[in-house]
């Protein structure tokens, strides 16, 4: 019996960062996950293509092509919080790179699978000036990700409203990454979607870790040595622009105004026209 293909497209979250893997590597969520898409482990073929720090250009351009090459019957795409960390960003360039690797995947019997992510100023716990700009950006990529995962009739799970989100324990140190629970958590989403779409046959995965959870001095070890150092790997040129939208958003709330929003709004509501067919999302919810 061949068995069934899976594969997983995204950033450090899907490459399994917070969840250490016997090996010294990353397990992650979409190992959870593929562990209980069959009646035994062993007929998944998952391949892992997701790679930390990755932008939608990266997944578009760089693991696209070998997740076609692998003829996935399980596709997973989850990616968009780093596009909200650059200084580069544009909600424009981050619709139509999804849209072209969603489409892709979609030209054929492939299951799709995406998910919604709070964001990370609120992960972060980043002062209000700081925190509202990116809330609105990933607040916009998360509406791009809705409409097209409606579009290409997606498996979606809205990580960004899920209750545990809110649970510490979920968390690793660094507040971005989730911890062996998080990922269980995650994965268990997606199995419970996909068992009642008839696509999960196994087991879902077990909601306790079955590893040790990191000590605090372990915890700490890993911010300082490599945790700083990725946030600020991956922040690298946001800093002088989160604070030059800091001012603005000061200037904007001494006002009492919600154009920002409104601005936001307008511009996720014209990248899902320009894309062609996609939802027109042009009564976007404010951000608070």
């Amino acid at each position: 019996m061949n068995p069934l293909r899976m594969v997983a497209l995204g950033d450090s979250l899907t490459e399994g960062l917070g969840d250490p893997a016997a090996d010294g590597g990353w397990r992650g969520w979409a190992a959870l996950l593929a562990d209980g898409l069959a009646t035994h482990p062993s007929a998944v073929d998952l391949r892992n293509l997701a790679v930390s720090g990755a932008l939608t250009a990266d997944v578009m351009n760089r693991q696209l092509p070998a997740a076609r090459a692998h003829r996935p019957h399980v596709a997973t795409v989850v990616v968009g919080v780093n596009d909200t960390l650059r200084a580069g960003y544009d909600i424009h360039a981050v619709a139509r790179n999804l849209d072209t690797t969603l489409a892709a995947l979609a030209d054929g019997d492939t299951a799709l699978l995406t998910a919604c992510l709070p964001d990370p100023g609120r992960m972060l716990r980043l002062p209000g000036p700081l925190a509202r700009p990116l809330a609105r950006r990933m607040h916009s990529v998360n509406e791009v990700v809705h409409a097209l995962s409606e579009r290409y009739s997606a498996v979606h799970v809205h990580v960004a409203q899920s209750a545990w989100v809110d649970d510490p324990r979920m968390w690793s140190v660094d507040r971005l990454h989730p911890s062996e629970r998080g990922h269980r958590a995650l994965a268990r989403e997606f199995h419970a979607l996909l068992a009642a779409a008839g696509t999960a046959l196994g087991p879902a995965p077990g909601p306790e870790p079955t590893e040790s959870a990191p000590t605090p001095a372990a915890q700490a070890w890993w911010m300082a040595t490599k945790g700083t150092r990725w946030v600020l790997e991956r922040c690298t040129d946001l800093l002088p622009d989160l604070l030059r939208l800091a001012a603005t958003e000061a200037r904007q709330r001494q006002a009492g105004s919600e154009l920002l929003d409104r601005q936001a709004a307008l511009s996720t509501a014209e990248a899902l026209r320009a894309l062609g067919g996609a939802e027109d999302r042009s009564t976007l919810r404010a951000v608070s």
